[in-house]
């Protein structure tokens, strides 16, 4: 018997040309395996019950990096071959193949770091096909070495003699490398060893600027004061929390409380920062006034080595403020003004990642960037797109996404969509997931806010638009993101959001699906003074409530409302939370988005279970819950704690009242990246017999924007 195969999925980079090399003579099957565009072909030849027992492990014994979406087996004429082999990738076709994210250093791998007799001892590039550079390496499909930044690195010959054995594990493993043949690190200004002179710099209080997967980080020692003071003034970062790399489990749990979850997604192959309750430890400027810290472990073999020198440290992305990381070293001028020396090498990095960042709720990883580690691997669709499209996100936490038949392209991290370079980051992005994955829009989605930099792009391009509400969008990303397709009473909770009304909308209750959604309720709305300047400065949203209240509030901001220039309409959840905050003086300006709720959060008493009130009419009365917050004598925690329990309560309440139109909910929006009021929400909504769907995959905050986009426009495509 002799059939041809064809798996489609994550199959290349991720060694599985050897992975069926050895299946198929454990097998004594005969035939032949090669990468090409659509992913991996084979044949292969044997008894029937060889065949069988070779594609059913083929569906279930994958490598670690390896995802296996389909299997697809057609039976042809016997040849009478001998012997298995791999074969070489034939050139041309459409890509339809998948790149596998970038993945932490495996066991095997450091095992050769750490072993004196070991030709790699202490070689900080050392990778194999489970583990080290892919997506920010990779410059075309098919995944073969040519096509990476790794091609002007010849092999020398131990290393070629290990990349053509197909029982070595680092049978082509395109990265493949040693200190005879591969990239080189160097420390500036030093000549000696790298790794040592960067380590005593850090030691010594230097800002030293790292080259990383995707990009240059800042570095210094999490526990020295000074260090962490002086990068936060040369980076203009004035509190918004650092993260911080340890060297392995242990080390975390002294800095935080780490529990089986959180353990197991620092451990993770994509080793994302994992935002978790602080103890004592760190310097007080690495997250003041925080009681979370955001911990990861190293991913590459240079920070593993750096890190047995210098104990924890703050990685930061390099770059100048709300600017994209720095990744090409002829960007490194624009570091000069923070940094004080540089840890980089020669191996070209091709697209800049940022760290990815998650938060554990109710036992699960919950995604708050979706950045290395992740992408560009596919989240996939409810149904098949016949087009090709693409989402061009929101303005902020900007991420893009390509579609076509049922995969997903969303982008790695781009970042605020507020300047030229950012812009460049986004162009640049979308430019090279066109040309790994071929796809060429023809409907290109795009938020209805008409000065949003992602909206003019769209505008610019020469193809069919479809706006989509930014509400709907979130709320279409949570049921794409749990392959849900019947209506749901959606609640989107947010900052801003343009309403087709003209107001800025970001507390409502949508009844929606993929093709559509109504505006069923939403927070009363309240005039934001001064525009922006009330979001910088939540004390104006303060004085607004106050005022709706018919309370004493400032004589200023009652004039400026008054006179309706420059205050708009909103019923946002996010400046709900602002005025909160401020009346209990957490925080009357902020320094970076979302800071007076995440402060509100972590001021809260999670042991409190007392709600504020709040009326549900033709509106949800949210000044209710400002109301008795005022009026309440108990301690802050628990007045902060209250309000927490209020919205939650509300929102239940709100759903209850609505539920003839579904008994399923779905959350999505920035504000639902608060644990507190999510699990309460969650809680509320479920003792009243709702289903509740929450994000998985991608982004409740606007990183998943672009991935509603696309949802929505692909059930139009239908």
């Amino acid at each position: 018997m002799r059939v041809a195969i064809r798996v489609a999925g994550v199959v290349q980079g991720v060694g599985f040309r050897p992975f069926v090399y050895q299946l198929a003579l454990r097998h004594h099957l005969a035939g032949f395996v090669g990468n090409d565009v659509h992913g991996v072909f084979l044949e292969t030849e044997g008894t029937q019950a060889q065949v069988e027992v070779f594609v059913q492990a083929l569906r279930t014994q994958a490598p670690p990096l390896a995802v296996v979406e389909r299997v697809e087996v057609c039976e042809i004429l016997v040849t009478g071959e001998r012997g298995f082999r791999i074969v070489e990738s034939p050139d041309g076709g459409a890509a339809d193949t998948l790149i596998s994210a970038d993945s932490a250093t495996c066991d095997d791998c450091l095992r050769e770091l750490r072993d004196p007799a070991d030709r790699r001892y202490r070689y900080p590039f050392v990778n194999c096909t489970h583990c080290g550079p892919r997506f920010t390496i990779v410059r075309g499909v098919p995944y073969d070495r040519p096509l990476t930044t790794m091609a002007g690195f010849a092999m020398c010959a131990d290393c070629k003699q290990e990349y053509e054995d197909p029982a070595d594990r680092r049978f082509h493993a395109q990265p493949v490398c040693c200190p005879a043949c591969g990239p080189t690190l160097r420390f500036e200004p030093g000549d000696g060893d790298p790794i040592h002179e960067a380590a005593a710099a850090i030691n010594q209080g230097a800002i030293v600027a790292v080259k990383g997967l995707g990009g240059y980080h800042l570095a210094v020692g999490a526990r020295h004061e000074e260090a962490a003071k002086n990068l936060r003034a040369r980076k203009h970062r004035e509190d918004k929390p650092f993260a911080v790399m340890v060297a392995d489990l242990e080390q975390a749990r002294e800095l935080a409380e780490v529990g089986e979850a959180a353990e197991k997604a620092l451990s993770s192959r994509r080793r994302p920062i994992v935002l978790l309750p602080k103890k004592a430890g760190l310097a007080d400027a690495v997250a003041p006034g925080n009681r979370r810290i955001g911990l990861m472990l190293p991913y590459t073999p240079l920070h593993h080595l750096l890190l047995e020198l210098t104990g924890p440290i703050v990685l930061t992305s390099a770059n100048v403020s709300d600017e994209p990381i720095v990744y090409r070293d002829d960007d490194l001028g624009r570091l000069k003004t923070i940094t004080d020396a540089f840890l980089t090498h020669d191996r070209p990095i091709h697209i800049r990642t940022d760290d990815s960042v998650v938060r554990i709720t109710r036992g699960a990883p919950q995604l708050q960037r979706r950045s290395r580690g992740y992408a560009p691997e596919p989240v996939r669709l409810n149904h098949e797109t016949k087009l090709h499209l693409l989402g061009c996100g929101a303005e902020l936490k900007n991420t893009f996404c390509l579609a076509k038949g049922r995969h997903a392209f969303v982008s790695h991290h781009i970042g605020d969509l507020e300047n030229y370079e950012t812009l460049r980051s986004f162009t640049e992005g979308i430019n090279h997931f066109k040309h790994l994955f071929d796809i060429n829009p023809v409907l290109v989605a795009h938020d209805l806010h008409p000065e949003y930099l992602s909206t003019k792009y769209a505008l610019d391009q020469d193809v069919e638009l479809l706006g989509v509400q930014h509400h709907h969008a979130h709320i279409a990303a949570c049921l794409a993101d749990n392959n849900h397709q019947d209506p749901v009473l959606g609640v989107a909770f947010d900052g801003t959001g343009f309403g087709p009304d003209g107001t800025i909308w970001g507390g409502e209750f949508l009844l929606a699906d993929l093709s559509g959604y109504q505006r069923l309720n939403h927070l009363r709305p309240v005039v934001m003074p001064g525009g922006a300047m009330a979001i910088r400065q939540p004390w104006r949203m303060a004085a607004s409530y106050v005022d709706e209240l018919g309370r004493p509030a400032d004589e200023t901001i009652v004039k400026l409302k008054r006179s309706g220039l420059n205050s708009p309409l909103t019923s946002s959840a996010g400046r709900l939370f602002d005025a909160a905050a401020a009346l209990l003086g957490v925080r009357d300006t902020i320094n970076y988005e979302g800071q007076a709720a995440i402060e509100l959060e972590q001021l809260a008493d999670p042991a409190e279970q007392a709600a504020y009130p709040a009326r549900v009419d033709d509106v949800v009365h949210g000044e209710d819950l400002i109301a008795a917050l005022l009026d309440d004598t108990a301690t802050k925690a628990k007045r902060a704690a209250r309000f927490h329990n209020g919205v939650a309560a509300v929102i239940a309440d709100t759903c209850h009242r609505l539920r003839d139109h579904s008994t399923t909910v779905a959350l999505s929006g920035g504000v639902f990246q608060n644990v507190l009021l999510l699990d309460r929400t969650v809680e509320a909504l479920e003792q009243k017999g709702f289903h509740v769907l929450t994000h998985r995959n991608v982004p409740t905050n606007d990183g998943g924007i672009s991935f509603g986009q696309v949802a929505v426009a692909s059930c139009t495509t239908r």
